[in-house]
């Protein structure tokens, strides 16, 4: 039954209309029996209190349909800059995505990223045009942004029939039949004609256009279409399906979520042409018990005896506990089972396993390859951890998250409250990566980090809101990282006598400035058969430790490479104590004869605005120490694309909705480090 079963995701920027979307998709397949508002904060899908109260979505809430005998699962993901982590974990587990993109605004800076994103998963999708019902909306338009920004084959499958206020359906390309909605019901009835004259000609150059491109991209299909032959509507929609699993297509389909319209053949369109487990390549792993660490493919089978499935998604519930969201990749797990966190290389037990219903869940005994579930049991595993067998332990990649940017001490009220903070900041860091707390040695404060004043501001109100826990936070701090200009090597030789026996060590280190953005790396330039693993291993985990721990002020480094050139062991008194403490040494007089240098982060600052406020935004980013990168013109407005320090940019929101009569909006996302002036 795997090729009834659809793994996809909604993806677009913030206010695009992927939730409102969702809504209507669980309303037509009959999983909800009203429609629910964001504005109302009544939407399904945004059941956390924030999300109904700010009008976003927050965390990605997945969800299971049906429709025409198909299974639907459902990820509805974030679109705010600050949520981007939300976005990637989906799109590494989804088959196939909807990029959601306003008919008015286009493409926008948060569609740019997560576009960005699904190419890097290879995620096939398809591009609903929402909102056709607004003033200045411009289907053609959309798709010619699509195809300028990303540089892809886009398609038509709909074509509106009138835009704005006068959008009243669309013309279905591939059947040439166009479709009215019924307002009465909500838009559940709606009505198929044939083509009305006055669309008649702009819907047979559409359908000719559609066909031109699909049968360039097929074969079989061009060498109908060059011969003459009639194509038949099967023989087509199998073409564009081939062709959005290969992405050398993206399909177009357009409507108004809000209205009602257009997502009955958005339902179609994800069961026609969007991928089935099995149509997409096997998922690629590393069999963690071979020495050499052999890739190997992880096909979907759900008869194979060996499960493997990805914790993609942790979340904490009142009355659960912690919930694990994995999407299985092989074999089946039962509830009540053990299975291997081959990531932690510890055996966990499955309690039970969850289908997932937005709000609330329902009991299923077993899942199997392809699918999406909830476990609940698993005390140890994190975002990111692979579950399978001790007998095949095979490891799927690692998801990478971006670098936590922004930081604020938090305290609790009373002394009573402390431990309880602690153990909500580590449930919260389980279900969010880029979110991190730590004590700080020189001020003792308890400091949270992560990645923008929104999320911050989300926890906070979290831990205050849903865990009870009353604390007071400070102003925010940036995060800044450490590095290196120069090169040096540094010879250690250490010897402590401790409990009456000889601890002692002698070893060499090189330091060296990396590439911006390559990342720190240890590599050990010495192989020495008589030397234990152990020793080699304490060595790598204290110059690991280093490079967390910072070079003089304290904060993480960044971009510096350590080498290990030289290792003199004595049996008799060297220890693993002993060389830890040698790396350490030689790690931190290595770094300090190196000019060290402190690294500010640099973000991405995307400006949404009007055309009479754009030089006065402009200025207010040059103000505060940013550099302009270009700019671009858009339906009623422009976006201005820059850089700028992020310590400059705290207070930002304020200033610019002060000079721009609050009608522009702006983004921040990560871009790099840079040596601080």
């Amino acid at each position: 039954m795997l090729e009834k079963m659809r793994n996809i995701g909604i993806m677009a920027h913030i206010d695009a209309g992927k939730t409102t979307t969702t809504e209507r998709i669980l309303f037509y397949s009959g999983k909800i029996h009203k429609i629910g508002e964001i504005d109302d904060g009544a939407a399904t899908m945004d059941f956390m209190k924030q999300e109904q109260e700010r009008g976003i979505t927050i965390g990605s809430a997945a969800i299971t349909t049906e429709w025409k005998d198909h299974q639907i699962n459902i990820i509805d993901t974030p679109g705010h800059v600050d949520f981007t982590a939300e976005v990637e974990r989906s799109l590494r587990v989804l088959d196939g995505a909807i990029a959601v993109i306003c008919a008015v605004g286009h493409v926008q800076p948060q569609t740019e990223t997560v576009w960005k994103q699904a190419d890097e998963f290879n995620v096939p999708r398809i591009c609903f045009v929402n909102k056709m019902d607004r003033v200045g909306a411009d289907f053609f338009g959309a798709m010619d942004d699509v195809r300028a920004k990303f540089g892809c084959e886009t398609v038509a499958l709909e074509i509106p029939v009138g835009s704005g206020q006068d959008f009243d359906g669309v013309i279905d390309l591939v059947n040439m039949k166009e479709i009215h909605w019924d307002a009465s019901t909500e838009g559940e009835e709606f009505t198929v004609s044939e083509i009305s004259d006055s669309m008649k000609a702009l819907a047979d150059e559409w359908h000719e256009k559609l066909i031109d491109t699909v049968a360039s991209n097929d074969d079989e299909l061009g060498e109908l279409y060059l011969e003459g032959q009639e194509i038949s509507t099967d023989q087509l929609k199998a073409a564009i399906r081939k062709a959005v699993i290969g992405r050398v297509l993206v399909p177009f389909v357009c409507g108004s979520s809000r209205k009602n319209q257009g997502i009955q053949p958005l339902m179609d369109a994800i069961i026609d042409y969007l991928p089935c487990p099995t149509d997409i390549p096997p998922a690629k792993g590393i069999h963690v018990k071979k020495n050499d660490e052999e890739e190997v493919e992880v096909k979907c089978d759900p008869d194979s005896k060996t499960p493997v499935g990805l914790v993609f998604k942790i979340q904490y519930s009142k009355e659960a506990g912690i919930q694990c969201f994995v999407r299985m990749y092989s074999g089946k797990i039962t509830k009540g089972t053990q299975v291997y966190n081959v990531t932690k290389k510890k055996r966990e037990r499955v309690n039970s396993i969850l289908r997932v219903n937005a709000n609330h869940m329902e009991q299923v005994d077993s899942v199997s390859a392809g699918d999406i579930a909830v476990f609940v049991g698993l005390k140890l595993a994190q975002t990111g951890d692979t579950l399978g067998s001790e007998g095949m332990p095979v490891l799927l990649e690692n998801v990478k998250f971006p670098e936590p940017v922004i930081s604020i001490a938090i305290e609790p009220e009373t002394m009573s409250d402390s431990d309880k903070l602690k153990e909500t900041l580590d449930i919260l860091s389980r279900e969010d990566p880029t979110f991190t707390s730590r004590d700080d040695e020189e001020t003792g404060q308890l400091v949270i980090s992560g990645m923008g004043e929104l999320h911050l501001d989300v926890l906070v109100t979290r831990i205050r809101d849903d865990f009870k826990v009353d604390c007071r936070v400070g102003a925010p701090q940036v995060t800044y990282r450490e590095s290196i200009t120069g090169t040096s090597d540094y010879a250690e030789e250490y010897s402590r006598v401790i409990g009456g026996k000889e601890n002692a060590a002698v070893l060499s280190l090189h330091v060296e400035p990396r590439k911006t953005g390559e990342g720190n790396l240890y590599t050990c330039n010495v192989r020495d058969a008589s030397v234990p693993q152990e020793i080699y291993d304490a060595i790598e985990q204290s110059i690991n430790n280093c490079f967390a721990g910072g070079i003089r002020m304290g904060y993480p480094c960044a971009d510096v490479g350590v080498t290990l050139n030289a290792i003199k062991y004595d049996e008799l008194t060297s220890t693993s104590f002993a060389f830890s403490a040698a790396a350490a040494e030689a790690f931190d007089k290595a770094c300090m004869a190196s000019n060290p240098v402190m690294l500010e982060p640099v973000m991405n600052v995307d400006i949404e605005s009007p055309n009479e406020f754009v030089g006065d935004a402009m200025s207010l980013v040059t103000q505060r120490g940013g550099m302009i990168q270009n700019m671009e013109d858009k339906a009623g407005g422009s976006v201005v694309h820059a850089q700028a320090p992020m310590e400059k940019m705290f207070g930002f929101t304020t200033s610019l909705r002060s000079v721009t009569q609050g009608r522009a909006s702006f983004g921040m996302t990560f871009s790099h480090f840079q040596q601080k002036n």
